[in-house]
């Protein structure tokens, strides 16, 4: 009997121990001696069509103003319109193209932000997406908790240094 109770003790154990590491998530660095940034937002507003309202369209916008000092050298979005339309006018100011992702799920969180890790270290980068729990799995995946940029308007800003924690800094853009 007290083997029988010891062998469960030890299975609970090691079945608590693989839970605790396996809830971590992967951890994500950027490569030796660099600091990769990447910003979170939800497309901009839409309508029950799915296409951004004027509200969102002012939204996008107004993101031009708030990010175009920052640095961004590339911008992800799904294939999505209402993505594209909220990260278009800050591509076209910026100069540079939106790299089309598969749409957001979470079997692809880990291959985006492992290509985002690996194609812009050191860089900055946006990358929009939408509120059906991509954002929350990027978000987790990136080092944060809780909901994400849920909410029109949230920014996320992420600092991944190539050792010790990301530093998350949350804000907002436009109205």
């Amino acid at each position: 009997m007290q083997r029988e109770n010891r062998l469960l003790i030890l299975a609970i154990f090691f079945f608590l121990l693989g839970c605790s590491l396996g809830c971590t998530g992967p951890k994500v660095d950027s490569k030796s001696g660099t600091t990769t940034t990447v910003i979170l937002i939800r497309h901009a507003e839409r309508d029950n069509f799915f296409n951004i309202t004027a509200q969102g369209r002012k939204r996008a916008n107004a993101l031009i103003d708030d990010v175009k000092d920052m640095g961004i050298l590339a911008i992800y979005s799904p294939n999505l319109e209402r993505n594209l339309d909220t990260v278009t006018p800050l591509a076209n100011h910026l100069g540079i193209d939106i790299t089309l992702t598969p749409r957001i799920s979470k079997p692809m969180v880990d291959k985006i932000v492992d290509d985002i890790l690996a194609k812009h270290t050191g860089e900055v980068v946006l990358l929009v997406g939408n509120g059906s729990g991509n954002l929350r799995a990027i978000h987790h995946r990136l080092g944060g908790a809780g909901d994400g940029p849920y909410p029109y308007g949230d920014l996320f800003i992420y600092i991944i240094p190539d050792q010790g924690p990301v530093k998350i800094t949350k804000s907002r853009y436009g109205s």
